[in-house]
């Protein structure tokens, strides 16, 4: 096995001195361009590699990245994570990946694998699990560059990147009510998580703006979960009022709907239209294809890196300034089969009439 190339071996290859070498290869303003570009050409020549801890214990920089997400296993993520991977890399930066499979235990211990690997940042979004924030305000009070996305915490206050989940919520359950559905349902995510919260709230607002009762029978506590949507079928279908809709917090829940359905022999969507939230890619190949809002996840991860990189240099500034900026993305909504209903069902007199209409 060949041995490792150090400093000293370029030096004495270009006879420099070592200190001039450390100095080219760093981008020292008192070394020359053309010394700079001769010592780095002898260094890919002789396949050199820096020693990247040695290098962040002098400069105070690893140039790498922490980030937090909650599951590996939705398509959101991974999408945010390429996001994110885009920019650090067109940046310098190498990014350390962490799921927390929806636990806090797991998510303190992300925080203390960063925090020994001296990142220089962290990027994260919150476990459904936690509720005790108290690990995220312990990086505050050390001055950890910390930015939150798509799930965040306002007691936190920090910088976030989040859609605009109210509006998607409207949106969705806007589109049902056009189609012609009425009794429209929603399965709720945990509620001490504000995405989710706020997606209640554009469902509610949404049924009021067109004269239509937010009915509690026709709210059900989820998970986000496959099973939990073929749990609030059975609840659904237990209650006096049955729905002849539903728009699900996230699309993993709306597949477990659409199962549910399915095994009731509910004609989807002509009986029952579903919508959900995220637009996971499996959304599209499913049967009937998944109407659902997309949060923007590649543009979510590219604004997170970017302003995590904007706190790192004010932090290398020392300027003591720590921007409070929050960025909200437009959703998109994405019609699909599972809401393109072919009839319209009218109810008179006890009686069900249906119209047929031309599906947009």
């Amino acid at each position: 096995m060949s041995q490792k190339i150090t400093i000293h071996d370029i030096a004495r290859e270009l006879k420099l001195t070592s200190g001039t070498v450390s100095r080219a290869l760093n981008d020292h303003p008192r070394i020359s361009e053309a010394t700079k570009l001769l010592v780095k050409e002898k260094a890919t020549e002789l396949k050199y590699q820096r020693n990247k801890i040695a290098s962040s214990l002098r400069s105070g920089k690893s140039h790498t990245i922490g980030v937090i997400i909650p599951s590996a296993q939705m398509n959101f993520f991974g999408s945010v994570v390429h996001g994110i991977e885009l920019m650090a890399s067109s940046n310098g930066y190498s990014i350390l990946l962490y799921q927390t499979e929806e636990t806090t235990s797991l998510e303190k211990k992300a925080i203390e694998t960063f925090l020994s690997a001296r990142v220089d940042g962290i990027l994260a979004s919150v476990a459904k699990e936690t509720v005790d924030f108290s690990h995220y305000q312990d990086l505050q009070k050390r001055h950890i560059p910390l930015v939150l996305f798509d799930r965040t915490n306002d007691a936190l206050n920090v910088p976030s990147v989040t859609i605009d989940d109210y509006k998607g919520a409207f949106l969705a359950t806007e589109h049902l009510i056009e189609k012609g559905y009425h009794r429209i349902a929603h399965v709720l995510g945990p509620q001490h998580i504000k995405s989710f919260r706020e997606r209640l709230r554009g469902y509610e607002d949404a049924l009021q703006k067109h004269k239509l009762k937010v009915v509690p029978e026709l709210i059900y506590q989820g998970d986000i979960s496959i099973e939990s949507g073929k749990a609030a079928v059975d609840f659904f279908f237990s209650r006096p009022i049955i729905p002849d809709a539903v728009f699900a917090v996230e699309d993993y829940t709306a597949l477990g709907i659409i199962k549910g359905l399915k095994e009731r022999r509910v004609n989807i969507p002509d009986d029952f239209g579903v919508i959900g939230f995220a637009n996971e890619s499996f959304g599209e190949h499913i049967t009937p294809s998944l109407s659902s809002v997309d949060q923007q996840t590649v543009q979510m991860g590219n604004e997170a890196l970017k302003l995590l990189m904007e706190i790192i240099a004010l932090k290398e500034k020392e300027t003591g300034i720590s921007p409070k900026q929050k960025i909200v993305l437009e959703p998109i909504l994405y019609a699909r089969e599972s809401t393109k209903r072919k009839q319209h069902i009218v109810e008179k007199k006890g009686i069900t009439i249906r119209q047929s209409v031309l599906s947009k």
